[in-house]
């Protein structure tokens, strides 16, 4: 058995039911495995069920019974490795690559890679605090989809990964992606602000068509417009699954190539998913700095771009 304790910070408005804020906020273990891990949760002194809602100033203690070691191996598989120190390594993701082994995927994921790179990375999470993450996600701070490509920060110690993923909850980190959608967006520029919640009707697909969701938000801008196509530029402020995939689809613009949320385009019908995360801005362990990273476009990006007649903007668009 191991004990976990989390206070839940002031700003936090969107908190919610314990079960979802320990598989999503804190990343301690699958919601998929919640019921499985979990002996006891204890809000503010008292027991607590998985359905209780928490909030703002709530105190948390979480029991979890040990997980068993999943049989997930080092692998050889190549990094663009944008950044490394003795804390964090920074990657550039390819479209493609899962993050963390999960399911029956246990093999060609980023986490196989970095136990392959990273020869000590297994025997610095194991044990830490028994959380999940010790085990199948060693080091992994935040996520892109699997078809999403671009810049990614791992950690390298469980105290790295803390302070990373503080900087998350607290929504300090700053993120912004590139998309190449279908259509125009109503606006040059603009605020998307919908509930979010998984789609009832499409069990991998979420929707902002809810009653009782989550809060998600993102800012876009029109960087080229090319007729049928568009490039947009886009700033996640809230960390929803699919969100930015869900909220091109809300204003009437899907992404070009996503075969979820998306149909397939006439002009390009043989396309990757066109979403990237271009750059990510926050505040290394052992530093008191913002550092930005880039990662560059990878070549299907610009492959379309081309086709559309333009070149990429320039990278501080």
């Amino acid at each position: 058995m191991e004990r976990f304790t989390h206070r839940i910070d002031d700003h936090e408005s969107d908190v919610g039911r314990v079960d979802k804020y320990i598989s999503d906020h804190l990343n301690l273990v699958s919601r998929s495995q919640l019921k499985q891990r979990i002996l006891q949760i204890i809000v503010n002194g008292k027991v607590a069920k998985l359905s209780k809602r928490v909030h703002p100033g709530d105190r948390l203690e979480i029991l979890l019974r040990q997980p068993e070691p999943p049989d997930i191996l080092p692998e050889a598989i190549p990094l663009d490795i944008l950044y490394e120190d003795r804390y964090v390594l920074v990657v550039n993701k390819p479209g493609g690559m899962i993050v963390h082994p999960a399911g029956k995927t246990r093999s060609g994921t980023l986490v196989n890679a970095l136990l392959h790179y990273c020869g000590d990375l297994r025997s610095h999470f194991q044990g830490a605090g028994g959380l999940e993450a010790g085990y199948a996600r060693p080091g992994i701070v935040h996520r892109l989809d699997k078809d999403t490509s671009g810049v990614m920060i791992t950690a390298k110690t469980p105290q790295a990964q803390e302070l990373l993923a503080a900087q998350f909850r607290k929504r300090e980190v700053r993120k912004k992606y590139w998309a190449i959608v279908k259509g125009l967006p109503p606006d040059n520029r603009g605020r998307i602000e919908t509930l979010h919640c998984r789609d009832p009707h499409h069990r991998k697909r979420f929707t902002w068509r809810c009653r009782d969701g989550r809060k998600a938000v993102t800012y876009y801008r029109v960087l080229q417009a090319y007729g049928r196509h568009t490039l947009l530029a886009l700033r996640p402020v809230t960390g929803r699954t699919h969100q930015i995939r869900v909220h091109c689809l809300s204003i009437s613009c899907p992404i070009l190539g996503d075969k979820l949320y998306g149909r397939k385009d006439k002009t390009f019908p043989h396309v990757p998913m066109m979403l990237h995360a271009k750059s990510l801005s926050l505040v290394l362990p052992g530093r008191e700095e913002r550092t930005t990273f880039q990662a560059p476009l990878p070549d299907h990006f610009r492959r379309i771009l081309a086709q559309l007649g333009s070149s990429p903007p320039s990278t501080s668009a």
